[in-house]
Parts: C-alpha cells; sequence; structure tokens
C-alpha cells in the first residue's frame, strides 16, 4: 500500500485556456506551478490519478549533493537554498531538516570510489568529508560491523515525501493556479509547428506553453508524437518502521542498507543494493543504450520478467487524442514491493546496527523510477518543437533536486533567466 499524503482539495474544472499546461501532478510539477503562479503566470497541472500519488510519495526524502554527478551538482546547490526556505514560501512544514547524510565504506574499493567523486567535484562551494573508521563511529554510533571509513556531507538533509508535495500544490493553488486530478493529457496539439494546446479525456486546454513532468509515463507520451526519450524502469521497495529510538538524525547509506529518520520517530529503510528491474519491450529497443550501466551497477538489478511485461504489452504506444490514452488505463503505477528484498534489506541493517533487530514494520511499498543512460534527467526545449518543455527522467534523484528542477523548467518555458545553466539537462545529448 503506497504512503497516504496529505489531502488536497483541487478542481474539477477544466479551463478552455491558460498561459502554462504542466503535465504531471508529482513534486517536480507542481513546483513548476508554484514558481509560475507566484509570478502571476496562469498555469494549470492535470494529473491523471492524483497529484504526488507515484515516486514523488514513495521516494526516501533524501536531499544530497554527495554521490552526484559533478555537472548536477549547481542543480542540487540551488535546491538547498529552496528546500531551506520552502517552508516559510508555502505557509506549511515540509519536515525539511539539514540533518546530514553519511555513505559507509566496506571496503577499501569503497573509499576509493568516494575519493574518486570528492575529486570531481573539487572547486564546487560543498564541504564533503571523507572519514575514518573512528570518525565514523563517533558521528554514527552504535555499529556491529567494522567500516573502513565513511562519506559525510553535513549540508545534506531530508524531507517528507507525504507532506511536501501536497504543501507545495496547496500554496500554488492559493496563488493562483489550477490543479485538475483524474484528468488523463492525452496529446499535445500544434499550430504551425508549435504547441499550443493539449488534448485531454474532459476536451481541449489551449495554451502558450506545455512542461511535461510525467515522470515514468514521460517517454511513453513522448512516443505518441515519435520523440524519443530514452528511459527505463527501476523499482525500488522501501519499508517504515514504527517510532524506535535510533542511532542518529543522519541519513546512512550503506552497500546493503539506507535508513533515514522521519518527523513521526520511525525510520524509512531500504536495500541500496537490490532494485528490481521489470523487463519492457523498451529494453529490447533502447537497451543498449544503457550498456555502461549495466556494467557499472549489473549486481544492483534483480530481472523481473512478469505481470508488468505483459501490463506494458497491452497499453498502446500509439493512440489519437479520441481514444482512451494509457494514462487512463492507468491512473497510478503501484508495483508490489519484494518482500524478499525487504527481508534483505531489514536483516543487513540489523547486523549492522542492532538497534534495528527490535524495529516493528508499519508500512510496505514500491515506487518505480525513471531512468536515463546517464542518470540526469532531460530539462529544456525538443528542438524544433516550439512550446514543449520536458522535466522527466530524474533516475530517482527527483525528489531532492525537485523545487530548482521545477524552477528551472518553468524558467526555460517562458523565456526566463534561468537559476543554473541546464546545458548538462538538454534532451538532444541523447
Amino acid at each position: 500500500m503506497a504512503p497516504a499524503i496529505e489531502p488536497v482539495f483541487t478542481t474539477n474544472d477544466l479551463p478552455k485556456s491558460t498561459e502554462v499546461a504542466i503535465i504531471g501532478g508529482g513534486i517536480v510539477g507542481l513546483s513548476a506551478a508554484l514558481y509560475l503562479a507566484e509570478r502571476g503566470i496562469p498555469t494549470v497541472v492535470l494529473e491523471k490519478g492524483t497529484i504526488a500519488c507515484e515516486q514523488s510519495s514513495r521516494n526516501l526524502g533524501w536531499i544530497r549533493k554527495a554521490s552526484r554527478a559533478a555537472s548536477d551538482v549547481p542543480l542540487a546547490l540551488k535546491a538547498d537554498e529552496l528546500w531551506s526556505g520552502l517552508a516559510a514560501r508555502v505557509g506549511r512544514d515540509v519536515g525539511y531538516r539539514q540533518s546530514g547524510i553519511m555513505f559507509l565504506a566496506d571496503s577499501e574499493e569503497d573509499m576509493n570510489r568516494h575519493e574518486s567523486w570528492l575529486e570531481s567535484v573539487s572547486g564546487l562551494p560543498i564541504e564533503p568529508e571523507c572519514l575514518s573508521s573512528s570518525r565514523v563511529d563517533q558521528i554514527v554510533p552504535g555499529s556491529g560491523r567494522s567500516w573502513i571509513g565513511g562519506l559525510y556531507l553535513r549540508s545534506d538533509g531530508r524531507a517528507e515525501p507525504t507532506m511536501a508535495a501536497s504543501a507545495i500544490a496547496r500554496a500554488a493553488i492559493d496563488k493562483g493556479a489550477a490543479i485538475i486530478e483524474n484528468c488523463g493529457a492525452r496529446s499535445l496539439t500544434f499550430e504551425a509547428g508549435a504547441v499550443r494546446g493539449i488534448r485531454t479525456e474532459r476536451g481541449e486546454l489551449r495554451c502558450q506553453n506545455v512542461i511535461l513532468a510525467g515522470g515514468i509515463w514521460s517517454r511513453r507520451f513522448l512516443g505518441n508524437h515519435g520523440i524519443s526519450l530514452p528511459t527505463l524502469p527501476l523499482v525500488a521497495s522501501v519499508i517504515a518502521t514504527d517510532p524506535i529510538e535510533g542511532p542518529t538524525d543522519i541519513a546512512v547509506g550503506g552497500s546493503d542498507f539506507s535508513f533515514r529518520k522521519r518527523h513521526d520517530g520511525g525510520f524509512t529503510v531500504t536495500h541500496r543494493g537490490a532494485l528490481v528491474a521489470p523487463i519492457t519491450l523498451d529494453h529490447a529497443m533502447i537497451g543498449l543504450r544503457f550498456l555502461h550501466q549495466l556494467n557499472e551497477q549489473g549486481d544492483l538489478l534483480r530481472i523481473s520478467l512478469g505481470a508488468h511485461f505483459l501490463r506494458d504489452l497491452k497499453w498502446p504506444r500509439r493512440w489519437s487524442a479520441n481514444s482512451v490514452s494509457p494514462f487512463e488505463r492507468c491512473r497510478t503505477m503501484d508495483p508490489v514491493p519484494s518482500a524478499k528484498i525487504n527481508s534483505e534489506a531489514m536483516s543487513n541493517l540489523a547486523s549492522a546496527f542492532p538497534v534495528f533487530g527490535r524495529a516493528t514494520v508499519r508500512q510496505t511499498w514500491a515506487g518505480m523510477m525513471d531512468v536515463t543512460p546517464d542518470s540526469l534527467p532531460a530539462i529544456g526545449p525538443v528542438n524544433g518543437l516550439s512550446g514543449l518543455t520536458i522535466a522527466a527522467g530524474f533516475s530517482g534523484h527527483g525528489f531532492g533536486t525537485a523545487p530548482a528542477a521545477g524552477q528551472l523548467a518553468a524558467e526555460m518555458a517562458t523565456g526566463a533567466n534561468t537559476c543554473v545553466d541546464p546545458e548538462p539537462y538538454r534532451h538532444d545529448r541523447f
């Protein structure tokens, strides 16, 4: 069962027109809507299900710069700035705490990876630390394992996925944005080669610009228009424990577990060494683009050929504006969590930190991520198609950078100066 988000009262009325239409009511699309609404720009968000019902509420809640690609750090830095002021901006708690993130090292190979990352970000305005074994034990006490060392970034943090998107949505509505749930976007409409509207299941919405922030569904939506966005799905299984006196407020990642404290005193736990890779037709179509990732991280993947494969085959890849779209056939992508992976995660965690041997599981769920070949999102225009801006392919990192990523997409859609250099996120790099 998916985690319950704080409810938001949205509208059922689809207007005839707006200036900017956003496809996708996840945290990136909602962040874009808030930025636009604050500037008085008429904005409508179209969500096929309910807001934040997929990965935006199912992620781990980490807000990190640690171990990001150097080219992605400026966006993460901007996100830090926005997260720190977000509660005041939206008038509601989003659970943000700048409590730090630590990655533990089991081996010299792990430490070498951390040190290589440190070299890659030298000169950037962040202050990561490579820690000795004794220093790790001081900062994160109570471990039952001996660590070679760790990578620690004090300025990293966490927020609550079940609170943040709702708070952003309410603020956007308060400032004039319209959010329409259970309204699938079927296709774009064009005039003279430029996007000028969206055909939805409730009729047409005219607009000057469209931001596509559809998460895992973005590839299929674009494919219906002959546009390629190379993403493949990965599924992360997650555990929420009841409140427990844990070892630290710092979010911690080992090679085969991770944990972070939640605002209710419980912990969110996952297996950092295991992700389900559900096979789809897309693997045959674009799988070769992911060979580098497979070579680097293939040992993390648990290949699955099952129900998702069959559903994926049933959903059409091309449809007309008058046809029922895949987004209406599946309002919420709700993968089944892997009991085996979650059991391994809790066992690994209890071995590393014995206090978790007393933890009781409150809830489990799974979320599906859209992963690109270089693990960076596509944020920006599509060459030759005026009026469309993409913000998708966040590869499991979207929650942490969402306030900045949504702002960047909104700036690019409206021709404003951008908060960071968008070059690393160009769609045409693929």
